[in-house]
C-alpha cells in the first residue's frame, strides 16, 4: 500500500531495506473518498495523517462569501496531512478531487518510527518543507503572473511531480479536475480559465481532453511558465 511513497522519498534520498521494510510495515488502514468528498475538515483535532496512493486531492480554504482557493494539490504519494503531527488541528481542509484511495497512518507509529530511524524523520520533515515551498511558488503565481503563464506553471509542475512517482509520461498526465476546480486553483474565473486554455491550445503548447494533458512543446511552455523545479527537490541528495 504505501510503495508510492517509498518511491517518492527514493527520488530524493536512498533508502536502505531495512528502511524500506519499516514504512512497509507502518500499521494503516485503506480509507476512499469520492470526488467532492471532505478528508480533513478544518480545524478538528487530527491522531492519524494520510497518504495518497491514488486520485488527485486538494488543500483548500473558504471564504466568508463561499469563495474557494486551494492551496495546493496533492498527487499519489503525497502525504496531505503530514504537519498535522505537531500542528494537530488544521487552518484549511483537505477535499478529493477525484476517487481517492489512501492510507491511514496512526500519528503514534509515525513519531515511533522517527525517532527510531532519524534519516526517516528528515526525509518526512523534507516532505513538509517542500510543502512550503509549492505554497510559496504559488502566492508568486498568483500574486504577479498572468494567467497564461500561471496555468503552463500549474500543468509543468504537476508533470514533473507525478514523474517522480511513475505516473507520467512523455505524451501527459491524467488530470482530473473540472475547469471550475481549475479556476479555484489558479484563482481566475471560470470564463478566464476556458480562454486562457484556448489561448495554450492555439500555441501549441498544450492539450487537455477527456481528463489527460499533453504538453506539446515541453521547452516553450517552461518558458512560458518561468518554471524552475528547484523547489521540488527531486534530486538524489543526502538529508
Amino acid at each position: 500500500m504505501l510503495d508510492v511513497l517509498i518511491r517518492k522519498l527514493e527520488s530524493r534520498d536512498d533508502l536502505s531495506r531495512s528502511q524500506r521494510e519499516a514504512i512497509l510495515n507502518l500499521p494503516c488502514e485503506h480509507r476512499t473518498a469520492r470526488p467532492g468528498d471532505l478528508i480533513v475538515k478544518e480545524g478538528e483535532r487530527q491522531t492519524t495523517s494520510l497518504m495518497l496512493i491514488c486520485g488527485f486531492a486538494g488543500r483548500f480554504a473558504l471564504l466568508g462569501n463561499g469563495g474557494r482557493q486551494f492551496t495546493e494539490l496533492a498527487v499519489p504519494g503525497d502525504f496531505m496531512d503530514l504537519h498535522s503531527l505537531v500542528m494537530k488541528r488544521l487552518d484549511h481542509s483537505v477535499l478529493a478531487i477525484s476517487d481517492c484511495n489512501m492510507a491511514t497512518i496512526p500519528h503514534r507509529a509515525l513519531r515511533e518510527l522517527i525517532a527510531r530511524d532519524p534519516h526517516l524523520g528528515r526525509l518526512f520533515w523534507l516532505e513538509t518543507v517542500v510543502d512550503a515551498a509549492i505554497h510559496r511558488v504559488w502566492l508568486v503565481g498568483l500574486g504577479r503572473q498572468d494567467a497564461q503563464a500561471r496555468m503552463a506553471h500549474l500543468f509543468c509542475e504537476t508533470q514533473t511531480r507525478l514523474d517522480a512517482v511513475g505516473l507520467a509520461d512523455q505524451d501527459g498526465f491524467d488530470f482530473p479536475l473540472s475547469q471550475a476546480e481549475l479556476a479555484d486553483v489558479l484563482g481566475l474565473s471560470a470564463v478566464h480559465v476556458n480562454r486562457t486554455l484556448m489561448s495554450l491550445r492555439s500555441a501549441g503548447l498544450m492539450e487537455w481532453r477527456d481528463g489527460r494533458v499533453t504538453i506539446g512543446d515541453w521547452k516553450r511552455m517552461v518558458q512560458t511558465a518561468e518554471f524552475e523545479p528547484l523547489y521540488l527537490r527531486l534530486w538524489k541528495e543526502p538529508v
